[in-house]
């Protein structure tokens, strides 16, 4: 079989390859191609693709980035082994070639086609069929995680059509007097969709077929609210007629169903004795759909089951565990014509013990119709007749609100026939699922779920009034069915309060779990339930998590909060995972888990440790934490650099790690630190806003190693300027001079050359009056950097001659490196080739003498000795260096560098005149420096791409790279490089279109 590509847009976009996932990329890539997917086999003109990305503002290399998504998007096809043309370039843009390839939206279509013309040709079981395969293609909401007007648009009319086609579907089965079987999904949409009038109409149409006429006249007034209270109009003339029709009984409503003897409705009634107790099924249940598929894998059991399927809803407190129960319970009811059975077993309430199974079981057989005479004493003989009763019966129970696996076993039937389902805020590891995709692990809402929930509490005029308000607002209330239920109850009782209003009540932290906690639904009180029954240990580790402010974190966390083992920090943790406290978010790159809280659960933690941890306690909890980030960054950064290379220190003292556990993290440095960035970010933050200046600055010197390599630019500035801050209000020179000295690297980096040099002249006072030569010599290597820019070449080796010896004295074989490198590039500046090549190989052998963590420095100098040669013409020395460079570059990740070292091939190719090769070399340089955002290194590349191009006879293209070069270097202020794009651009035109140079 021909292997293709499937698209799939009605629900999340998915791309597949067989069964393999096929990887699309980051919003923009998925953004065009939703765009290209919804015109397939047209050409969709770039400005669509631009407008659908950017909106009205897109920036100047809009174009830039569309071509680079579309090759990033090509090379993906490639990869997943589609060789051929998938996307085609045709003026004025790009098409999507389906072709062999499958469109989940044209199957779509084309089912549902064929579904018409049955209707048409009156073959209306032929149409049920089409019209079912059809909807089974929705996934759920349509270009789910897509953005921009255009697609968001699309999707709405995506959704509009599934409900047409539902309802048209409908409108067979009704035909086919499928009355009973369509009512749970029927009502749902009805419930779902109000004021769909068409729909309502069906719903009371199956109802009164299906011998619920109290229903169906309570669906009608209902719907009739809805229309009044939203729209302000009564029901269309068709739901009137059918109301009035029922309400007398018409006898030509009798023709629309299935008719029993004597020609009355045919009544599904159950006999007498048969328990129907489940609680009344929630209304507003928002989402879920999937978790409800999961829990229907409890009906294909049948009759091959030894015993009873069993499915299992886990979750926090809050979740909607007993709303998704209830609600499948309903749905399905009609599978289980000997009734249903329901019991709360009290395993979370504040005030009353734990049902028995002993209890429930006398209530169980009681509801079976036993009398109570004869229900045994002893629980033992209670199951055993419980059991008996079931034996041939097709029974569903729902136990609610379990916590031990004990409470369970006795009320579990012995008949394949049955259905158990069971809710629980543990695990329960004892109980095991059956079929295992029934165990449904209940997690919050989607951010559209959420609102979607609050919409139907509030009213959805008053949710849409306020998007932006709405969005936030689910955000405080972490997507959590609970805490989602109380706001839409205070905004509903509360009609003249906006959104806004609730969100900024919320918006305090310190009393969000107040503002969450009234009337008879808490939020605090959900959670407390939970917490009292956690031990001792794991409380307290509980508490002290919720101390800290980063985003997520691993278990050794845990064991230097409590100051104990490893394996103890672990086993501490996998309980609050249990519990639902903590979630698992993934492995790191080591393969560890990763945890985090729900804000909500983190606010009552904190506030736990408040309650019942002393300020000194609290405070040295946060110490041993952050200390041993400490520890770890520095590690990390010494790995990184192969020393304690280009850094200083403060005088906080480390918290003590094992050394096993040291070595086990940081087998990648870079690595460790990339899963850490958020975390480290935020403890800089709490770290400064806390006063321990001290730590904040060191914390902040040994993260930045990551932040340059991985191109992270607004968490060096911000961890700079706040630890900056810190240092300042506690009159630290040292620690201000770092983080000047951080600041002015960053600023040299954005080649704001001012700005460095100011923060560069601060800093080194403060050393000065600190006393700092280690410091001070970083800032004059810096220092020197930016005046061999400007063209001070005789400053610039003085100062590099002064850092050289202070490096040289410390140790700092990193640095001195570093320097003799930049000491090259002034002799190359002054057209001295051999001097540069003897200083470029002298910071290489200093690289070497590092060892394994001198990768970065022989980078560098792999780098440097490469520009010697391009300048010496010496072009295929030059590609041998550039790609030694690449190769140390790729393999840390670094893609800062590997920009610059694809420019530098790229350019070695055209000395040698390999065009084509060239081109393809600068193509790649292109698409990776849109990772890194250097506007004066993109701008390199297209000035160099431009040759490549105009050199393989495609002047059309090189005259563009030529033009964005210019746009790039002008943006940025490099008059230098600005009249050289200009020069280059000049050469192509014709003369009477040659630009004028300024």
């Amino acid at each position: 079989m021909e292997k293709r590509l499937t698209f799939k847009v009605l629900g999340p976009l998915e791309v597949t390859s067989g069964a393999a996932q096929v990887p699309v990329g980051g919003p923009r890539h998925r953004t065009i191609l939703v765009v290209l997917l919804l015109s397939p086999g047209r050409i969709v003109p770039v400005d669509t693709l631009i407008e659908a990305v950017w909106g009205n503002h897109p920036p100047a290399t809009a174009r830039t980035q569309v071509s680079i998504c579309i090759a990033a998007l090509r090379k993906t096809f490639k990869a997943a082994g589609f060789p051929g043309e998938v996307i085609v370039t045709a003026h004025p843009g790009y098409l999507l070639q389906v072709g062999m390839h499958q469109l989940d939206s044209e199957e779509f279509s084309a089912l549902v086609s064929a579904a018409e013309l049955a209707v048409r040709n009156n073959r209306p079981a032929e149409a049920a069929r089409c019209y079912a395969d059809a909807l089974k293609l929705w996934r759920g909401r349509p270009l789910a995680g897509v953005t921009g007007r255009l697609v968001e648009d699309e999707a709405q009319r995506l959704e509009e059509l599934r409900l047409d086609t539902y309802e048209n579907a409908t409108a067979v089965h009704l035909q086919l007097g499928d009355h009973q079987k369509i009512l749970p999904d029927l009502a749902a949409m009805v419930r779902e969709h109000p004021l769909r009038e068409r729909a309502r109409h069906q719903l009371i149409t199956a109802q009164y077929h299906s011998g619920r006429r109290a229903e169906a006249l309570e669906t009608f007034r209902d719907g009739r609210r809805w229309l009044i209270d939203e729209l302000g109009l009564e029901p269309g003339p068709a739901l009137s007629e059918l109301h009035n029709a029922i309400l007398q009984d018409e006898p030509s409503l009798n023709a629309r169903g299935p008719e029993g003897a004597g020609g009355e409705p045919l009544l599904l009634s159950k006999p007498v004795g048969d328990p129907l107790e489940l609680p009344p099924d929630v209304s507003g249940l928002a989402g879920r759909k999937e978790e409800l598929a999961q829990l229907d894998e409890l009906l294909e059991l049948g009759a091959v089951a030894h015993g009873p399927a069993t499915g299992l809803i886990t979750g926090v407190g809050g979740v909607g565990k007993t709303c998704l129960a209830v609600r499948w319970a309903h749905s399905v009811s009609d599978r289980f014509p000997d009734g249903q059975l329901f019991a709360d077993l009290r395993g979370y309430d504040e005030h009353l013990e734990p049902t028995t199974a002993g209890e429930i079981l006398g209530r169980f057989l009681r509801s079976l119709s036993v009398p109570i005479g004869q229900i045994p004493a002893e629980p033992e003989e209670r199951a055993a007749l419980y059991r008996s009763l079931l034996a041939d019966r097709r029974v569903l129970v729902v136990l609610d609100n379990v916590r031990t696996y004990a409470q369970v076993r006795p009320l579990l039937p012995s008949s394949g026939g049955c259905c158990v389902l069971v809710t629980s805020r543990e695990q329960l590891s004892e109980m095991v699922a059956w079929p295992p995709q029934a165990w449904v692990r209940l997690g919050r809402l989607s951010p559209y779920e959420a609102v979607e929930l609050l919409g139907k509490i509030v009213g959805e005029e008053r949710i849409a009034a306020d998007p932006p308000s709405a969005a936030r607002l689910v955000e405080l209330c972490d997507l959590l069915p609970l805490a989602l239920r109380i706001a839409g109850a205070r905004l509903a009782s509360k009609p003249h309060w906006t959104v806004s209003r609730l969100v900024r009540r919320l918006s305090d932290e310190r009393l969000r779990l107040d503002e969450l906690s009234s009337g008879e639904s808490q939020v605090r009180a959900s959670f407390t339930l939970t917490y009292r029954g956690l031990s001792a240990p794991t409380a307290l580790l509980y508490r002290s998590l919720g101390l800290l402010d980063v985003p997520d974190f691993g278990a050794w966390v845990a064991a230097a909060l409590l100051d104990t083992d490893l394996m103890t920090g672990e086993r501490l943790i996998e309980q609050l995972v249990d519990a639902q406290f903590l979630d698992v978010v993934g492995l790191d790159a080591t393969g560890h888990p990763r945890y985090r809280f729900q804000n909500l659960l983190r606010l009552f933690a904190r506030e736990r440790a408040e309650a019942e941890e002393t300020p000194e306690e609290r405070q040295a909890a946060r110490q041993r934490a952050f200390r041993a980030y400490l520890s770890l960054a520095e590690q990390a950064h010494r790995r990184a650099y192969g020393g304690d290379f280009s850094i200083i220190h403060s005088s906080v003292p480390r918290h003590p790690l094992p050394d096993e556990l040291g070595a086990g993290l940081l087998t990648a440095p870079l690595d460790w630190l990339e899963t850490e960035r958020l975390s480290l970010v935020a403890v800089v933050d709490q770290a400064a806003a806390l006063g321990m200046d001290e730590l904040a600055w060191d914390l902040t010197m040994s993260i930045v190693v990551l932040f340059e390599t991985r191109n992270y630019l607004d968490n060096w500035r911000e961890c700079s300027e706040r630890a900056l801050a810190a240092t300042r209000a506690a009159g630290n020179a040292r620690g201000q001079a770092a983080m000047l000295h951080n600041l002015g690297a960053l600023e040299m980096r954005q080649r704001n050359f001012g700005g460095a040099y100011a923060s560069f002249t601060e800093a080194l006072a403060l050393h000065d009056r600190a006393g700092e030569e280690h410091g001070r010599a970083l800032v004059l290597r810096n220092m020197a950097m930016i005046d061999e820019m400007r063209g001070d070449l005789e400053t610039a080796m003085d100062r590099s001659a002064q850092a050289l010896a202070t490096f040289r004295a410390v140790g700092d074989l990193s640095s001195e490196a570093h320097v003799l490198n930049n000491m090259a590039q002034i002799e190359l500046d002054r057209g001295r080739t051999d001097s540069a090549q003897q200083l470029s190989l002298e910071s290489l052998r200093v690289s070497t003498a590092i060892g394994e963590g001198g990768a970065r420095s022989l980078a560098l100098g792999t780098h440097r000795l490469a520009r010697v040669y391009l300048a010496q013409n010496e072009y295929g020395l030059a590609e041998e260096a550039f790609l030694r460079m690449i190769r140390i570059v790729r393999a840390k990740a670094d893609m800062f560098g590997l920009a610059h070292g694809l420019l530098g091939l790229g350019e070695a190719r055209l000395g040698t005149r390999s065009w084509a090769q060239a081109r393809g070399t600068l193509l790649h340089a292109l698409e990776i420096v849109g990772l890194v955002d250097s506007a004066l290194v993109e701008g390199k590349i297209k000035l160099a791409l431009g040759e490549a191009c105009w050199n393989c006879g495609e002047h059309s293209a090189a005259r563009q790279y030529f033009a964005d070069a210019r746009d790039d270097f002008t943006r940025i202020g490099v008059e230098t490089w600005v009249e050289r794009a200009q020069l280059a651009l000049a050469g192509t035109l014709p003369r009477e279109e040659t630009p004028e140079i300024t």
